[in-house]
């Protein structure tokens, strides 16, 4: 991410809050109908690796990189099933726990969610049974 006024992103939000907005979106993972099917039961070892990738991806130490090598989001997510109502469902999740995690300022909040629709557009691999596509993806208004 570039840094901005501040710094980067991550200096921005801090690892506290960082870690908080983890727990809260695979609070939020774990009961959404679409997305229980393609993540395991036990979403402690997924939300370390998001937490890891996150923290690099938003400027900070390369935490994920070091444990598990390049990232290679698309390819990780090949195996998965992503259909673009997943993709807007991953995201709708991302945008309430950065509503309800208040130690992400609004900037930061909507800068990381800009960033992260850029993410979940890229990382659909199968269309919707309607064939949609993305699309309009939501916005944390």
């Amino acid at each position: 991410m570039p840094l901005s006024a501040g710094g980067s992103l991550y200096e921005r939000i801090g690892p506290q809050a960082l870690a908080a907005l983890v727990t809260r979106f695979y609070a939020r993972v774990a009961q959404d109908p679409d997305l229980v099917p393609i993540f395991p039961a036990d979403l402690t070892e997924t939300a370390e690796k998001q937490l890891a990738f996150l923290t690099g991806f938003l400027g900070g130490p390369p935490l994920y990189h070091q444990t598990y090598g390049p990232p290679r989001l698309r390819a990780r997510h090949l195996p998965h099933a992503i259909t673009p109502t997943r993709g807007r469902a991953w995201l709708a999740c991302m945008a309430r726990a950065l509503q309800d995690t208040p130690q992400i300022g609004q900037a930061e909040a909507r800068e990381l969610h800009a960033a992260l629709a850029r993410v979940a557009a890229h990382m659909v691999n199968t269309p919707d049974e309607d064939g949609g596509k993305v699309g309009q993806l939501l916005s944390i208004d």
